[in-house]
């Protein structure tokens, strides 16, 4: 599941430190901190990895 946009990518490397243990969860605003609550080591890995290219900075609320 590639992320959608890359605030969505960040969000997801964010909430993926802190699942790993790099940062502290208390750290985490926003999306971040309910997708640490609610995604999967390897799910938050797979958005977090996506190719950035081409991604717009935030996704439409339409799509």
């Amino acid at each position: 599941m590639p992320a959608k946009s890359k605030a969505q990518q960040k969000a997801a490397g964010a909430a993926l430190s802190a699942k790993r243990g790099d940062t502290k969860k208390s750290d985490l605003k926003g999306a971040s901190r309910s997708m640490a609550d609610s995604m999967s080591e390897k799910q938050l890995h797979e958005l977090a990895s996506t190719d950035r290219k081409g991604k717009p900075e935030h996704a439409s609320k339409s799509g």
